[in-house]
């Protein structure tokens, strides 16, 4: 039989946090959107330059290119978290997470339709409570859509470059039971710790997922499969509707 307990915070383990996308956050941004969920905040910003890496014009590689940068703010956590420009080098777990946003959104778009010119995508978080990859790979897909929408509107690409939509959640195991969406609290005590990446065919970009000193079993692992698929489904549904807002 499932376990109906509630969580701490009163969810179901098959729920996900309350989330919201505030569009047109940053107006020198191309787009841009302060996703909440939870009480996690993210700033996904994208701004766009009429020119592409210099290793794609060496290789004659054609199309465009897709990439970003994370960075958590000092005052984004209970305790100050230096800037990485403070300590010469950047971040291991933000070099590791801008490069997981990048994967993602690169998968979301047809390289070639958006034309010779860079989309750097920038996602700050403002408040972290778990959940911050995820949170910001969502947000920066709507960021990413507001922004192809401007470049069609200026006339600077035709049709629609985008794939499929992207989105992330989090699922893990928290004294024995599979959880959707892990907020602070769950995730540093779960058992197992998982990312998923997946678009709107159903199809999957990134799986992150490790046992913490812990392991877990084939059917523990299809049922945390089954959670973020339902899950990933309703953060799609949330974006569309932030969009057509």
């Amino acid at each position: 039989m499932a376990d109906l307990s509630l969580r701490a915070d009163g969810r179901a383990a098959d729920q996900l946090r309350p989330i919201h996308f505030q569009n047109h956050i940053a107006p020198h941004a191309t787009g841009s959107t302060l996703v909440a969920w939870g009480n996690t905040r993210v700033i996904c910003g994208v701004t766009v330059e009429e020119i592409v890496p210099r290793w794609m014009k060496e290789q004659k590689v054609p199309g465009g290119w897709l990439t970003a940068e994370y960075s958590m703010l000092p005052y984004s956590t209970l305790e100050r978290k230096p800037r990485d420009v403070a300590k010469g080098k950047l971040d291991g777990r933000s070099s590791e997470i801008q490069r997981l946003i990048g994967r993602a959104m690169r998968a979301a778009v047809d390289l070639h339709a958006i034309g010779e010119r860079t989309v750097w995508i920038d996602c700050d978080v403002l408040q972290a409570d778990g959940g911050t990859r995820t949170a910001a790979i969502t947000g920066a897909f709507v960021a990413l859509s507001l922004a192809i929408k401007k470049l069609a509107e200026q006339g600077k690409i035709t049709g629609n470059p985008i794939i499929n939509p992207v989105a992330a959640v989090s699922v893990g195991i928290v004294d024995g039971r599979p959880l959707l969406d892990l907020c602070y609290t769950e995730d540093v005590v779960a058992s197992v710790d998982m990312n998923l990446v997946m678009n709107a065919a159903g199809e999957f970009i990134e799986v992150q997922g490790s046992g913490e000193e812990a392991t877990f079993s084939e059917s523990q692992l299809a049922a945390l499969l089954g959670l973020g698929r339902a899950g990933i489904k309703a953060l799609l549904a949330a974006q569309q509707g932030a969009l057509s807002a």
